[in-house]
């Protein structure tokens, strides 16, 4: 199986990032999504996120209206959050059957105990539901900036298995990272991972454009480092938390240091977090800067 059948343009010879990219929606976000369409490539990857709080109806809906928007949904599963195998089942046979959804993306999820039979993601890929249901592409995260809760050699680990486990099974790895604000996590973390012999394909993961205050919220509630040091490379001052800020310098620094030998081939996922439309207004300034269209 080629990525270039699920993955649009990931086999493509270009060394832009921006050829391919992904986006992230909330079942909420739909209504932006609609909006927000004539301004998105078809076929672009769009994750489905799995939040506390929202009902499984909403995230399937969510998932059927990014494919009947011209592009292709990737919903998110939150093994910690699924109460029972029945439930896991019967969401993929609506997403798989109504959407033509052939990836999604896993994670353990963020509650200290499951709420039903799974306590993380390998678990989810060793019942075959997946396969059985027609996936051919399961996402994982990466975490550059390493996790609160496990070692970062047990981090290599965990992503060795689950690549493993994931192509014996018939199916193709996708590793999706957490967003960051500075270029080095992200490039040495690919060197490290290529050194070890994962090839998977990867997308690190870009906040767009948003509030300060907004920006530096998620950081902390994502574990993700946010110092002084790190925000004014970013092109943020703490002492002065008014305004806006863009991924510019972060996009430029990872252009600027990625060398396709040591770190494999790299396309971004965008979190927008200050909105659909900003983000892609920004990938648009972007791409016009770099004269690419």
């Amino acid at each position: 199986m080629s990525y270039a059948e699920i993955h649009p343009n990931w086999e493509t010879l270009s060394s832009d990032m921006l050829d391919g990219y992904s986006l992230e929606i909330t079942a909420k976000d739909v209504p932006s999504l609609r909006e927000a369409a004539p301004m998105i490539a078809p076929q672009t990857p769009i994750a489905v996120t799995f939040l506390p709080g929202e009902e499984m109806e909403d995230r399937i809906n969510a998932v059927k209206a990014v494919r009947e928007l011209g592009f292709e949904p990737m919903p998110h599963v939150s093994a910690r959050r699924i109460q029972s195998q029945a439930i896991l089942e019967n969401m993929l046979e609506h997403v798989t059957g109504e959407s033509g959804v052939k990836r999604i993306f896993l994670i353990a999820g963020d509650p200290p105990q499951p709420e039903g039979p799974f306590a993380d993601s390998l678990q989810i890929i060793r019942t075959g539901l997946l396969e059985k249901n027609g996936i051919k592409a399961i996402g994982i995260a990466g975490h550059p900036e390493g996790h609160p809760n496990v070692s970062r050699d047990d981090l290599w680990v965990w992503m060795e298995n689950k690549i493993a486990e994931i192509r014996d099974r018939g199916m193709l790895p996708i590793i999706v990272t957490q967003f960051g604000f500075s270029a080095d996590p992200f490039l040495e973390w690919l060197e490290e991972m290529r050194a070890r012999g994962i090839d998977a394909p990867v997308r690190i993961g870009v906040p767009g454009p948003a509030g300060i205050k907004r920006l530096l919220g998620f950081a902390a509630r994502c574990g993700v480092g946010a110092s002084a040091a790190v925000m004014a490379k970013y092109g943020v001052s703490l002492t002065k938390l008014m305004g806006t800020a863009g991924p510019d310098k972060l996009v430029g620094a990872i252009e600027d240091g990625l060398d396709f030998k040591k770190h494999g081939r790299v396309r971004l996922h965008f979190y927008p977090f200050g909105g659909l439309s900003k983000t892609l207004e920004w990938i648009h300034e972007h791409e016009k800067k770099r004269g690419l269209t």
